[in-house]
């Protein structure tokens, strides 16, 4: 029986999930991924968030972070839901095309991808920084990559995470499962060594608790690496098709990685503001100048002043091995997102191809040689954090909108988990990010949009050459992103934010008060223009049964399942379609279904 697009059916789960044409492998199970998530959270970001957090906003960045683990928590409960009910590689680019065609679909898996390739090497860059106390040559001493010996290590360490990829993604979940032991170990270690060896109770108050003010505060969330230190939640929603439960597991991963580490984060903050000598705090007369030996590596340099050489050593080791976890996680996610686009027609298929062992070696290969691209730029690791935690909050802004359209389109679409409370945590979600994209500064934010702009290029050309494809841009559906990103531009522009509070080019024209109101404001109208340029229920159903998916066998175990059509039926010009009648389903509309 076909689909109608005015009957309420009941979909299974299996609507979203994916299809045997894939050749991805399901063979992650319950810690595989929430490890997944946890092992890619803790990264370079913990090694100096705490430093740079203390030194813009001082004793406050405790609030810092547990404001910052807030507002990801929120972005991270819409991306459960949603996980849940699409358990695809690559959702994060999938989730847009199904609600809002293929405009979105690009313009938010450019931004996704583009933040995602840039990580690892991000993280490999951590990591050299930490080694360079051992083996100088690896880094200059303006704090960049040397030439030839830090960029030779560079490229190793991208080549590594390449070949391990390759590899397969079982190997992958066990090496990562013995990897994030160790590194939940080491993070352990330090806190309550730090906590036990010297608490400095003077350090919280002597200097101002909060000597930056408000102000202070909400920009270390952005700029000092906290924002960046949990984006590896999405690990459990990018790689849910490969899990072996992804009802079960996907809101698992995302909840419980953020949960853990930001118990964990906070805990850290308060050791490290504990530990500093107070010695240090007068003699740069506050946090904002503090400044001591070998502060490239300002956990382990805490750690010698107090007299645990042991710890800094071990510090020193792990900062090789944190970084790089996360690196070698981030290299499988972007393969996989640039297997999505390959899959949605949004980049070339080409991507999509999967090697013997289920894992897309042409996408893993275009990962290696943007990251060694990235390099030459971009040589450290302060030079990329800001970019990279604004492109990836504005791709995780989508998440809330997609979710609501959803409700809306599929109102009976099984939803293993679901939010409770209606429009409340979607909009809360999408009005953090849009305020965390704004804290990052202006001379961050143009980049980015700068950036994004070369994609909108990048599609024209497309287009040009292939008119074929502007039949099914569905712009009408997605226009509204183009005006959400110009009005987060001019609101940048016109705010008091840059990544180093110094004059940047911003205006400072809407004080730092009102900016929460003006920023509200650009919220809600997206959101609501957004809702309303959604596809139809019909639509969407034709939108996720011609997109290609991932699902090994589970289509046809489920009695009330919708699967795709296999890629030689779609060729055919065949439908495939088996529904369940819903539970009350008589034929009504399903347009107004907002819960």
């Amino acid at each position: 029986m076909a689909v109608s697009a005015h009957t309420d059916q009941r979909l299974s789960l299996e609507y979203g999930a994916e299809d045997a044409t894939s050749g991805l492998r399901r063979h992650v199970g319950p810690i595989g991924l929430l490890f997944a998530g946890v092992g890619s959270i803790i990264g370079s970001g913990w090694l100096f968030g705490a430093f740079n957090a203390t030194h813009i906003a001082g004793p406050v960045a405790i609030f810092a972070w547990v404001l910052g683990s807030i507002m990801i928590m929120l972005i991270g409960l819409v991306y459960a839901e949603l996980g849940a009910m699409f358990p695809v590689s690559g959702g994060v680019v999938r989730f847009p095309h199904y609600s809002f065609g293929s405009f979105a679909s690009f313009t938010m898996g450019w931004v996704t991808w583009l933040a995602a390739a840039v990580v690892a090497p991000i993280e490999v860059e951590g990591a050299i920084q930490y080694a360079s106390s051992y083996e100088p040559s690896l880094f200059t001493k303006s704090g960049v990559l040397s030439w030839p010996e830090g960029y030779i290590a560079a490229a190793g360490g991208m080549f590594l995470f390449s070949l391990i990829n390759l590899v397969g993604i079982r190997w992958f979940a066990r090496l990562n499962n013995v990897v994030v032991w160790w590194k939940l170990a080491i993070i352990l270690i330090t806190i309550f060594a730090f906590l036990f060896t010297t608490f400095h109770a003077s350090n919280f108050s002597k200097y101002g608790f909060a000597p930056s003010g408000m102000q202070g505060m909400f920009h270390a969330i952005v700029v000092a690496g906290i924002v960046f230190s949990f984006l590896g939640f999405r690990q459990g929603v990018e790689l849910g098709g490969e899990s072996d439960n992804p009802r079960r597991n996907i809101p698992l991963a995302v909840i419980g990685s953020i949960l853990i580490t930001a118990v964990i984060y906070v805990l850290l903050q308060i050791a490290y503001i504990a530990a500093v000598r107070p010695s240090d705090l007068a003699k740069s007369h506050g946090w904002a100048t503090l400044a001591f030996t070998n502060d490239a590596g300002p956990l382990a340099a805490i750690a010698s002043l107090i007299g645990l050489a042991w710890l800094s050593t071990i510090l020193l080791i792990d900062a090789v091995v944190s970084p790089a976890d996360t690196g070698l996680i981030y290299t499988t996610v972007t393969a996989r997102l640039s297997y999505a686009m390959g899959r949605n027609d949004n980049a070339p298929r080409a991507l999509a191809a999967t090697s013997r062992r289920g894992v897309p070696w042409l996408s893993v290969f275009l990962a290696f040689i943007v990251g060694l691209i990235i390099f030459l730029p971009f040589p450290s690791w302060s030079k990329l954090v800001g970019f990279v935690t604004s492109a990836t909050v504005l791709s995780f802004g989508s998440g809330s909108l997609v979710l609501m359209a959803m409700r809306r389109q599929l109102p009976n679409q099984e939803r293993p988990f679901r939010l409770p409370g209606g429009h409340i945590i979607p909009f809360l979600a999408f009005y953090a990010a849009n305020l965390m994209i704004y804290w990052a500064g202006w001379d961050v934010d143009w980049k980015l949009f700068a950036t994004v702009g070369i994609g909108l290029v990048l599609l024209g050309i497309q287009l040009a050459y292939r008119p074929e494809l502007r039949r099914v841009m569905q712009f009408q559906h997605g226009w509204w992103i183009l005006l959400w990103y110009a009005g987060l531009t001019v609101i940048s522009w016109q705010g008091v934010y840059s990544s180093d509070d110094t004059a940047q080019g911003q205006q400072n024209n809407i004080p730092f008060g009102w900016a929460f109101l003006v920023v509200l404001a650009l919220t809600a109208i997206i959101y609501v223009l957004a809702l309303r340029s959604r596809l139809a229920p019909a639509q969407v159903r034709a939108q996720i049964a011609g997109t290609p998916t991932d699902e090994p066998a589970a289509l046809a175990e489920s009695p009330t399942a919708v699967p795709y059509p296999s890629e030689t039926e779609r060729s055919r010009g065949g439908r495939h379609v088996r529904t369940a009648k819903a539970d009350g389903g008589d034929g009504r509309s399903a347009e107004h279904d907002d819960r």
